[in-house]
């Protein structure tokens, strides 16, 4: 029942996050992403970053143990990285990443507080941040996050899924998940699994209006 895909690639950096779908809907119990919140060192998603030679080994080196899934590894490279390095968003965003796989939600809050401070509009930080709220609970407080990660990403895939997983299995709204799915869809390419959930979503929502409308 449960899926997870953990890796993408970007110009040879990646960040690994776990992906959790069902047959039937979004999986409650891990509010999912589709792929990995790709970040450089320098913090900005989808996008190569000019960082000192050295610095690049040192954070490709890190993100292949990551790969690996040697996450002791990676997080003693990371932070060797971030001694040299620290003002490199990405590195402190990969180390949240580490530090949420391991239910570690206080030293992943700090890993996020740390590239927010240097990108405070960072998009995946921002819907890793939404992340971790979810799973504490803060509903409204996640969805601010991964709003905040759209309006200052409007194209950032990722936070519309997260989006649409919040709206449709914990706030309830269909409509505005819907919304948040198709522009995922839009965005990301189609995917069966979520066209599956469109597809139950729009036959949900067309039976609250038959019942609406009975009962007027």
């Amino acid at each position: 029942m449960l899926s997870r895909q953990s890796i993408k690639q970007l110009t040879g950096v990646l960040a690994m996050l776990v992906l959790a779908g069902c047959a039937s809907g979004p999986e409650p119990a891990a509010e999912a992403n589709r792929g990995g919140d790709q970040t450089g060192p320098g913090g900005q998603p989808s996008m190569a970053t000019e960082i000192p030679p050295r610095a690049m080994t040192l954070y490709e080196q890190a993100v292949a143990s990551m790969a690996a899934g040697d996450t002791i590894d990676a997080e003693l490279r990371f932070q060797e990285f971030l001694l040299e390095y620290p003002d490199y968003a990405g590195a402190h965003i990969n180390l949240a990443i580490i530090f949420a796989d391991r239910d570690d939600i206080v030293a992943a809050e700090s890993s996020l507080t740390d590239a927010l401070i240097l990108s405070p509009e960072h998009p995946a930080a921002l819907n890793q941040l939404g992340m971790l709220l979810r799973r504490q609970g803060k509903f409204p407080e996640a969805e601010a996050a991964y709003t905040k990660a759209v309006t200052a990403s409007p194209d950032y895939a990722l936070a519309h899924y997260n989006l649409g997983v919040l709206n449709d299995l914990y706030l309830q709204r269909l409509d505005a998940a819907l919304l948040h799915y198709e522009r995922y869809q839009q965005l990301a390419g189609e995917d069966q699994q979520v066209s599956k959930w469109i597809a139950d979503l729009k036959r949900r929502i067309s039976a609250t209006q038959r019942t609406a409308n009975v009962t007027e």
